[in-house]
């Protein structure tokens, strides 16, 4: 289990997170949700020790992840950033293959080539595996940067926007392969995602950061509010139930237009 406590990260004198606290539940997804600036990333990257924070802690397992040898959390936590820009020329398996380098060092075994396919084969790139990946489309190509994370077998699965960049039927698709991979292997994900409407569709819980501070840790039926939206995004919206689900129509949003 993930637990931070007081987390303070201070850029140019202003505070990016102010005395951020919650712990995340796992075995489920939880998504990180605000407004451009609201801390999301920063919080993320401070967990997966991509950024060192200026107050607070971070547990991993009742244990100060700064006290967690890098070799092992490599072992226990995946982590795909916002920005994944190639400078040399892959195929789509030797990138998924990548993500078995915390095990392998670099020489595949028997398992981690079975690893290598059976991720291939969830996100249904089996049949790409040996194109280049700057020959894919930006869905195909996401995909692929998530089968490299799901080949590192990690109880643990950190995704910063993962669907930045990509259209709704793309989006989709990578909300649904996640949201099975917890139904299925009981994984723990958390994910900044953009949309709301992702992230009450497919989460189990909502973390709401606005101006750093975090406004509201529930589950989807609590934040899919008028209210609560307003509050979170400082736009007006109105909740309409859709299919079971509450989606969030906004009004008068020049952002959303």
């Amino acid at each position: 289990m993930f637990e931070v406590k007081n987390i303070t990260k201070i850029y140019n004198g202003k505070a990016v997170l102010d005395d951020v606290s919650l712990a995340f539940e796992t075995g489920c997804i939880t998504s990180l949700v605000g407004a451009n600036g609201a801390g999301k990333s920063t919080l993320l990257s401070i967990m997966a020790r991509l950024l060192k924070q200026d107050g607070g802690e971070v547990f991993f397992e009742d244990k100060n992840i700064k006290e967690i040898k890098s070799v092992d959390i490599a072992k226990r936590i995946a982590v795909l950033r916002q920005n994944n820009n190639l400078s040399i020329k892959l195929t789509v398996r030797e990138l998924v293959a990548f993500g078995r380098f915390p095990h392998s060092k670099g020489r595949l075994r028997k398992e981690d080539n079975f690893m290598i396919d059976k991720a291939l084969d969830y996100l249904a790139l089996t049949d790409m595996q040996h194109k280049f990946i700057d020959q894919l489309s930006g869905g195909q190509r996401q995909r692929a940067f998530v089968a490299m994370v799901v080949a590192q077998d990690t109880d643990h699965i950190m995704l910063d926007e993962p669907l930045n960049n990509l259209d709704m039927k793309h989006s989709s698709s990578i909300m649904k392969i996640l949201r099975n991979l917890v139904d299925e292997t009981k994984k723990t994900i958390i994910i900044v995602v953009h949309d709301i409407n992702y992230a009450s569709s497919y989460s189990d819980k909502i973390v709401a950061l606005k101006d750093g501070k975090l406004i509201l840790h529930a589950a989807p039926v609590d934040i899919m509010k008028e209210s609560v939206i307003k509050e979170v995004f400082d736009v007006d919206c109105e909740i309409v139930e859709h299919n079971g689900r509450s989606i969030c129509v906004y009004h008068n949003c020049e952002e959303c237009a």
